[in-house]
């Protein structure tokens, strides 16, 4: 059972992705928040395996709640921004706060869900070409060099290649059949990637190949 917090400030939008998700038996809307300081306070009370933030809204913005709510290390939920504001400057924001993914408001509501159950997962939920368009235009990377960035010389070979699939939104079921070998395998080494790198989760390992150059605009929608 994934158990989820809803944060909008608007309650028919509230009421509306409760309706959507408690239809299905493996979700359960456990809270509710209208703003983001209600929203990390009831985060800390009912620890929700996912939280559904609002980026607009009053007293505090869902961007900086997400960052006080991932603040709190490996307990945290996963975050998953919600809006209507397609702009790059916000899926930046999201992903540099630590959000797991990012989804328009007008997305139909069978995506919704599968968004909630990706992100529970532990999946980045970044279509390729958000995540291009966001590269583009609020990272400069480096150009690649023959040698790897300094911060990735402890990864073997194949977990930089294992980071590079991951930084182009590549699911664990996809890297593991573009590099023959087993879902549990790739697993394996994204915790080791994580691990070397001290990174949370697989957001950070996006942003931090991005920033390093390893992986570089225009490329994530490759392969």
């Amino acid at each position: 059972m994934t158990s989820v917090l809803i944060a909008d400030d608007q309650a028919l939008v509230r009421g509306g992705m409760r309706m959507i998700l408690e239809v299905h038996p493996d979700i359960e809307v456990i809270a509710e928040a209208a703003d983001g300081r209600e929203a990390v306070e009831a985060t800390r009370l009912r620890r929700p395996d996912v939280v559904l933030m609002d980026i607009r809204m009053p007293n505090l913005d869902g961007i900086e709640a997400t960052r006080q709510i991932l603040s709190r290390g490996s307990a945290a939920p996963r975050v998953l921004i919600l809006t209507t504001f397609d702009l790059d400057e916000y899926v930046y924001d999201a992903m540099k706060a630590g959000a797991s993914g990012f989804l328009l408001k007008n997305a139909p509501p069978e995506q919704l869900v599968e968004s909630v159950r990706a992100v529970a997962r532990g999946d980045v939920l970044l279509a390729p070409d958000i995540t291009r368009r966001l590269i583009e235009h609020y990272v400069s990377a480096p150009r690649r060099a023959d040698e790897p960035p300094p911060r990735l010389e402890e990864l073997t070979e194949r977990e930089l290649e294992i980071l590079i699939l991951v930084a182009r939104g590549k699911s664990n079921a996809e890297i593991a059949a573009a590099l023959f070998i087993s879902e549990g395998t790739v697993k394996t080494h994204v915790s080791r990637v994580l691990a070397k790198l001290d990174l949370r989760d697989r957001v950070q390992a996006v942003v931090l190949a991005y920033e390093t150059g390893v992986v570089r605009a225009g490329e994530a929608a490759e392969g």
